[in-house]
């Protein structure tokens, strides 16, 4: 099925930010979506515990519990679209995909950015060596869809979305807190069952 892959025009690096230029736009997630993301996004919920139980399994029990509300799948609070501003931005990566695999890592927090995209709005992990940039679309009443691409290391231009399905990101964006949010990217292409990305505003 064809998509309307014009709501990406461009997900270019400028001056070394992120930011999603979109010519042609939609704001419903359901249609610019490749079908693999909607299939990750309906699963979600089974591959966040399932990361959960790995990385138990693995030992790492106290650290899932020390993060509270953060790594328990059903903490959505609801309450409207997340702010625009900068962000610090925390990854926790959750089971694996292979065995030797690492089932729990997780690291220090990145520098990310909520703005406005006409009529949606955009997310750009600034920093680190993998850096998500994309569009959040209105969700329903608990949370927002993210769809964007993955820019690895000394990059300048990310991919357009629906072109690599290795690339390609979806996840969902949630308020799990009084100014906390966090991204759940389910199934990710690379390592991991679920990744969740902690944001807390920068200022």
């Amino acid at each position: 099925m064809t998509r309307p892959l014009a709501a990406f025009a461009s997900l270019a690096l400028a001056a070394c930010a992120p930011k999603a230029v979109v010519a042609t736009q939609s704001t419903d997630w359901r249609a610019v979506a490749t079908e693999a993301d909607r299939d990750k996004l309906r699963d979600w919920r089974s591959a966040f515990v399932d990361g959960l139980s790995q990385a138990r399994a693995a030992g790492r029990a106290q650290d899932i519990a020390a993060e509270g509300v953060l790594l328990e799948p059903d903490a959505a609070l609801g309450s409207g679209p997340i702010p625009n501003g900068m962000y610090r931005c925390r990854v926790t990566k959750l089971g694996s995909q292979r065995p030797g695999m690492l089932a729990y890592v997780a690291y220090p927090a990145f520098s990310c950015r909520i703005r406005q995209e006409k009529a949606v709005q955009g997310f750009a992990k600034l920093t680190g060596s993998q850096r998500p940039v994309g569009l959040v679309f209105p969700g329903d009443a608990l949370r927002q869809v993210f769809l964007g691409t993955m820019i690895l290391g000394d990059e300048a231009r990310a991919m357009q979305y629906g072109n690599d399905p290795d690339r390609d990101i979806a996840a969902f964006v949630e308020r799990i807190g009084p100014a906390r949010w966090r991204m759940v990217v389910p199934s990710p292409a690379f390592e991991s069952r679920t990744d969740v990305i902690e944001l807390v505003p920068a200022n």
